[in-house]
């Protein structure tokens, strides 16, 4: 069975055994800010990339299961948005063919690539969750479903979309771990198990022949601040006593 089939059945047996253990269950929402950076590596050259800062649209939604006050498990789904941005000389940054002849050689150029992602994670936490302080890691395999790139080269700006691209691998696992503060906040690091670019896809971008296997790396990770959110607190806030006594009331 494949991985992700495996999360989806977990997350529905939670839900189905909601009715039967509603004091240890409960729904959570949130939202992130993600910090990236990137391993890449084109033609056995180590390509510049910068670190990518996003706020839109990460969202989350979790299902929580609480054995006790220490230790517990959660599920969901997510939506957010990653990628990477390399900025090195023309022949650096993935075209093939390139050589000193060629117009563009030794040009600064800077490509921006992104997919937005529908992630589905399963971890433990351990803590205490009375206090509302915890630690968790697990996995989550993230659908690559939209994908945007963007070139900036003598000034111009050229852009491509395209849903499902195959420049891109589809399913990619993750790993990630983090800790979870009072009044909601939660810091959080995540590494891609697998490159971000296809090394199948062979094909053009930006009008110039490009082969993906030709990347020995494409590697992803970030750091990610923030903030959860479940229905108790948010009647807490529709009611102006949110913080009063913690951000969560299990």
């Amino acid at each position: 069975m494949k991985p992700q089939i495996s999360i989806l059945i977990f997350i529905l047996a939670i839900i189905s055994f909601e009715t039967s253990a509603q004091k240890k269950i409960y729904h959570s929402n949130g939202f992130e800010f993600i910090l990236s950076g990137a391993d890449v590596k084109f033609n056995g050259v180590d390509v510049n990339t910068n670190m990518r800062f996003t706020l839109f649209l990460h969202t989350q939604q979790h299902v929580n299961l609480d054995f006790n006050d220490h230790f517990g498990l959660f599920a969901g789904i997510g939506i957010r948005n990653v990628g990477f941005i390399v900025e090195d000389y023309y022949q650096n940054v993935g075209f093939s063919d390139i050589d000193i002849e060629h117009q563009h050689w030794n040009k600064s150029t800077k490509i921006k690539r992104r997919s937005y992602a529908l992630g589905f994670p399963l971890a433990f936490k351990v803590g205490s969750f009375d206090k509302h302080f915890f630690f968790f890691a697990g996995g989550e395999y993230e659908w690559m479903f939209h994908y945007k790139q963007k070139q900036f080269l003598d000034g111009n700006k050229v852009i491509f979309r395209e849903w499902n691209s195959n420049r891109v691998n589809s399913w990619i696992p993750t790993l990630f771990a983090g800790v979870q503060f009072p009044q909601g906040f939660r810091l959080k690091f995540k590494y891609y198990m697998e490159d971000f670019l296809n090394p199948s896809f062979v094909g053009v971008d930006f009008g110039q022949p490009v082969d993906y296997s030709e990347f020995e790396s494409t590697g992803m990770w970030y750091i990610s601040m923030a903030f959860f959110i479940n229905k108790k607190h948010l009647d807490k806030l529709k009611s102006g006593t949110a913080f009063e006594k913690s951000a969560y009331n299990y």
